[in-house]
């Protein structure tokens, strides 16, 4: 995988000054080691980053970070302090039980640059329901910048793209579906965005949607992609755009029925155009993405191109 970056405006955000800074926020899981926070501070300094972290970071109730009321008014804060960007430190699950009590206005008039994946999915995706606020869906402070090592590419495409530095991203595709489109980027986790379906957290967008998933086997994200095609969601999209589908295991009732077939159905089930091999998931190599920008997606021998350097004058 390559990367092309020049000068250009970052995704409806203003630029960042030479030192931007992070707000580290808990609004899911707890934190499994709170060790993590420290050395993501120290490789986000590293970055050109300062940090600073909510005094709800390590909290613990059963398996949530802190009580619903503790990781509301950690979003409250998040949006009120000074720092332009709030990363979550990791994902697990609860945000979904918070989504009718947050102030989404609050948080896009705030203007932060909320970043982060997995369960962090629901935030982003309701934010763009409810206020069409862009988010980034990319790296947490935990999992990305806690361990002794961070991927390189991680952390490159992260500060770029806070920066608005990076133009397009490419990366592999093999047999990819030709395309040359332009639309609003959206998605992020399947199950999570799966369980906003028929909510008023899940986005009317027609454009090109991105998704991953952990831990579910392949008949599993297939199941999820049924409901999607036959909700009417898949055939309103410019195109679908895989990521990484990592940490299942077959069984030998599965006959070969693997993550390939899958991606075999939806060709043949769904005309929209389909392209696998984005940098984003569950790994440790992804991208930093712009959900709720407008984008370009493009594939030509075996590659494909999403260009973020495009400038929609619509809004």
């Amino acid at each position: 995988m390559t990367h092309a970056h020049e000068h250009c405006a970052a995704c409806g955000h203003a630029p960042l000054g030479r030192r931007p800074g992070i707000y580290l926020v808990s609004p899911s899981g707890a934190l499994p080691d709170p060790d993590t926070i420290p050395r993501a501070r120290a490789h986000l300094k590293e970055l050109g980053f300062s940090t600073v972290q909510d005094r709800g970071v390590s909290l613990r109730e059963q398996r949530f970070a802190g009580s619903d009321e503790q990781r509301l008014a950690a979003l409250a804060r998040a949006a009120a302090q000074k720092h332009p960007i709030v990363m979550a430190t990791r994902g697990g699950y609860g945000l979904s039980r918070l989504l009718p009590r947050i102030d989404w206005h609050a948080m896009a008039d705030s203007g932060k640059r909320f970043v982060g994946h997995s369960d962090f999915t629901g935030f982003q995706l309701a934010l763009l329901a409810r206020t069409g606020a862009v988010s980034y869906a990319g790296p947490m402070a935990a999992f990305d910048f806690g361990g002794k090592r961070v991927d390189d590419l991680t952390a490159a495409l992260f500060a770029e793209t806070m920066r608005g530095e990076l133009e397009i991203l490419s990366f592999e595709s093999e047999g990819a579906d030709a395309v040359d489109c332009r639309g609003v980027l959206w998605g992020g986790n399947l199950a999570v965005l799966m369980s906003l379906l028929g909510t008023p957290y899940f986005p009317r967008t027609r454009g090109i949607l991105f998704l991953e998933d952990v831990n579910e086997h392949p008949y599993r994200v297939e199941r999820m992609l049924v409901q999607l095609a036959q909700a009417g969601v898949l055939a309103r999209q410019k195109a679908i755009v895989l990521g990484s589908f990592t940490d299942y295991k077959l069984t030998p009732h599965d006959d070969g029925y693997d993550l390939q077939s899958v991606v075999a159905w939806l060709r043949r089930e769904v005309k929209v155009p389909v392209v696998t091999g984005l940098p984003f998931g569950h790994v440790r190599t992804k991208a930093t993405l712009p959900v709720g920008a407008r984008v370009g997606l493009a594939t030509e021998a075996g590659m494909a191109y999403l260009v973020f350097a495009e400038h929609d004058h619509t809004h």
